[in-house]
């Protein structure tokens, strides 16, 4: 296999900021949908549930497309509809229609984690040491600079259209540069001494389950955040319209930090040292902005979270596809269904929690889930695969 390191790394790196660009550009304006709809919190959670559910319902069909055709032909394709997937958002009227929208985003969003995801580990392997956290910080990057973009246009009163607009003009132009620069086949799994053969969707290994769980509780937050975080900002801490971004901008900002520095840190703690702390972080962060509803701690608790999540999603996903017993395709097929239910379960039960009891009290439990995490990982020992 013909390998250019860096040409692969910028190529496979620019897909992580054009997703992370897309995904932004829909979180950020949730408030608009919402008020536009006039949807109340419990209302929205079920809407919600529309990204998760569409990810979920093709979770098989990426990691086998992945597997059949490579992921550089899916990455090229997906990577082409998934920020074409926003106008239909606008056309919705109703929450029905949104939920169908979202539905359909969810679709393209999995089809280019999946893609990507796999030309990532690909690079690692050309690399020969951990580079997935550093691809995982391009993605939090875009999702930072959509998030001050997103507060710069709003600030402007810029229409959603012409927002949504402007993300596929630069999406689809730097996908059309960079897919000729990707791996172009991917790396087999290697030959399992126990069993011979790579397993499929539908036998993982106890190993991979346990990074399925980790991701979960790991992804459970970070659906809090991507969906909750400027409403919380907006209706707890009390901020105006173009301040509530504040705390997804900090989010956004320390996720990218920490992840451009986590392999560095992995390299040095080790996966699980790493992970155990991440738990920590995320739970310290969840309290801090919830016991003290104001803008300064708001943004400082969100900035932990941001570091906490950082790494774990990477990592399981890292792990996930150096398995010798699964193709890296299927394994991270895989971990993402396990962790997805995270996006699918929490994001969509904050909103119903909060219209019982509060918001405050749905990112509380948040907190809970990051202090899982810390007692997950140790699982991870006595099931890694030598």
């Amino acid at each position: 296999m013909e390998t250019k390191p860096l040409e692969h790394r910028i190529a496979v790196g620019t897909l992580f900021f054009n997703q992370g660009i897309v995904f932004s550009a829909w979180a950020t304006r949730i408030p608009d949908f919402k008020s536009a709809l006039g949807l109340g919190d419990a209302a929205l959670g079920s809407v919600l549930f529309a990204i998760p559910l569409g990810q979920m319902s093709v979770m098989l069909l990426s990691g086998w497309l992945v597997s059949k055709f490579t992921s550089a032909r899916v990455a090229g394709i997906a990577g082409f509809v998934y920020p074409l997937m926003l106008f239909p958002l606008m056309l919705a009227d109703s929450a029905g229609q949104l939920f169908c929208a979202l539905f359909l985003f969810g679709v393209s969003a999995n089809l280019t984690n999946i893609s990507i995801n796999t030309q990532a580990v690909d690079v690692e392997r050309i690399y020969g040491r951990s580079v997935m956290a550093s691809f995982h910080g391009v993605w939090s990057l875009a999702g930072f600079c959509g998030g001050v973009l997103s507060a710069f246009l709003v600030g402007l009163h810029v229409g959603v259209f012409e927002h949504f607009l402007g993300v596929n003009i630069f999406t689809l132009s730097v996908l059309s540069l960079a897919r000729t620069h990707l791996v172009r086949g991917d790396f087999p799994p290697e030959p399992d001494g126990r069993t011979g053969a790579s397993r499929g969707f539908w036998r993982p290994t106890p190993y991979i389950l346990c990074l399925g769980a980790t991701a979960f509780a790991c992804m459970s937050c970070e659906g809090a955040m991507f969906d909750w975080s400027v409403i919380f900002f907006r209706d707890v801490v009390g901020t105006a319209p173009d301040v509530s971004r504040a705390g997804f901008i900090a989010f956004m900002s320390a996720m990218a930090t920490g992840r451009f520095i986590g392999d560095s840190l992995i390299n040095r703690f080790g996966h699980i040292t790493v992970l155990r702390i991440s738990g920590a972080f995320i739970a310290s962060g969840m309290f801090v902005a919830v016991f003290h509803p104001e803008i300064a701690t708001g943004v400082l608790g969100f900035l932990i979270v941001g570091f906490g999540v950082s790494s774990v999603v990477p990592t399981c996903y890292s792990l996930a596809g150096r398995s010798r017993r699964m193709s890296a395709g299927i394994a991270i097929a895989v971990v993402s269904t396990v962790g997805f239910f995270g996006f699918l379960i929490f994001p969509p039960l904050i909103g119903h929690i909060a219209q019982l009891s509060s918001l405050r009290f749905s990112f509380a439990l948040m907190g809970m889930v990051g202090i899982l995490v810390t007692f997950i990982t140790p699982a991870l020992r006595s099931h890694v695969e030598n």
